[in-house]
């Protein structure tokens, strides 16, 4: 048995948080990750689908809003959303408030994940290719070479 806290940040210095806790729970067989992000904030960073993990999302305040091959999809404070594997999906904080959220992953590893963005060059979602360092992240069509996104 194994305990830890969410370790919530100082939400008026950042807009967007990461918990790994997989790792100080002990947890060999399942992906648990807690996050908050501030209103216009993305949960991913793209449009993807893990083709042989299935992923729990639990909204403990505010409003996901997850994009899928279905259309746009809301859940609520107190609900939650599963993803079978093979299914399209990019989550969003775009409420008002500051959202709260737990998710599950099985198997823990995700394999295989496939990523779109939106190119702006191209004028829809296409593959990505991520680039990488230990200070930031580029993500760049991979149909027309067009930088579609970043963070540090």
């Amino acid at each position: 048995m194994r305990k830890t806290e969410l370790s919530h940040p100082d939400s008026e210095t950042q807009s967007r948080y990461f918990n790994a806790l997989s790792e100080a729970l002990g947890a060999d067989g399942i992906a648990v990750n807690y996050f908050e992000r501030d209103p216009g904030m993305s949960i991913g960073d793209c449009y993807h689908r893990h083709r042989e993990q299935e992923e729990v999302f639990i909204v403990l305040s505010g409003t996901a809003t997850f994009d899928t091959a279905d259309g746009e999809i809301s859940v609520e404070t107190g609900e939650t959303i599963r993803f079978a594997p093979g299914e399209w999906q990019r989550g969003w904080n775009r409420g008002s408030e500051r959202l709260q959220v737990l998710a599950l992953g099985a198997p823990r590893e995700a394999g295989p994940t496939d990523l779109r963005r939106e190119c702006p060059s191209c004028d829809q979602r296409t593959p990505v290719i991520v680039d990488e360092s230990d200070t930031e992240v580029i993500f760049y069509c991979k149909d027309c070479g067009t930088e579609t996104g970043q963070y540090t």
